[in-house]
């Protein structure tokens, strides 16, 4: 039987992850789906799952009541803070997708803490961003310089219209997910993975229309340069829909039982 699944977050990425259970891609039954909106999850559901309503709710109790096996938050840095610790406290597993939210040391080390008392896991899937196993590999060899350089089209990072390119940061990770907390998730699991805060540069550019991610990384081994160019979600120019498969991806492979394992 597959896993119990509950999502927090009925937006762009809660809905691909709902129709990669009803499409069969991931083996899971989603018990839950929670939003501030409930009604976002209601016509979710409706629309994508035919085998039986989840408990659709605003509240966390209510979702920890249809006992998940796993919780996926797609909803906020905010939500990772409220919710986490109480969700791993209980052993159940959670993928944080707003990982913007572990760059809290303090809130990081406490929900570590709680899950390996409790037995649960934590899962940061790859998001938008391409790389993160190879910069995993490097890190016990010695990193000394990661940088990205994020170019999004304006609106995706909530500017009008521009006449031309414009840097709107240049910094260090832990400001840049304070200051864009929906739009540079990605240098969190960059900053988690090599264990060096990435510098960052933020350029709203009329002239692109999808989500570019360009990745340096030095090390004594080897030196990475990755550039990755994502179309952004349909429904949320935001998010990249790579970010919504990549949580896919990392939910087939907890609920399945590959032989074959391709990367980590």
């Amino acid at each position: 039987m597959g896993k119990r699944l509950a999502v927090i977050g009925c937006g762009a990425i809660g809905s691909v992850i709902v129709e990669g259970v009803a499409g069969g891609l991931v083996d899971a039954e989603i018990v839950a789906l929670m939003d501030v909106f409930p009604d976002k999850c209601m016509r979710l559901a409706a629309k994508r799952l035919d085998a039986g309503m989840p408990a659709v709710t605003d509240s966390l109790d209510d979702l920890l009541d249809a006992s998940p096996d796993i919780v996926v938050e797609a909803a906020s840095q905010e939500a990772v803070r409220s919710y986490g610790v109480e969700i791993v406290a209980r052993g159940i597993d959670l993928v944080v997708m707003s990982v913007g939210a572990l760059l809290d040391k303090g809130l990081r080390e406490k929900l570590v803490k709680v899950a390996h008392a409790s037995g649960a896991s934590i899962y940061v899937p790859t998001g938008a961003i391409a790389g993160l196993d190879a910069v995993r590999a490097l890190r016990p060899a010695g990193i000394y310089r990661v940088l990205l350089r994020t170019r999004k089209p304006p609106r995706a990072l909530g500017y009008g219209e521009l006449g031309a390119p414009e840097t709107v940061f240049r910094g260090k990770a832990s400001e840049a997910v304070k200051r864009f907390p929906r739009n540079i998730n990605v240098v969190a699991a960059l900053y988690l993975a090599s264990g060096v805060e990435p510098e960052v540069e933020i350029i709203a550019d009329p002239g692109v229309e999808r989500n570019i991610h360009e990745i340096t990384v030095e090390a004594e081994a080897s030196r990475i340069h990755i550039v990755v160019e994502n179309k952004p979600s349909p429904t949320n120019p935001k998010t990249s829909h790579l970010a919504a498969l990549s949580v896919v991806e990392l939910l087939r492979k907890l609920t399945g039982s590959e032989i074959l394992v391709i990367g980590t």
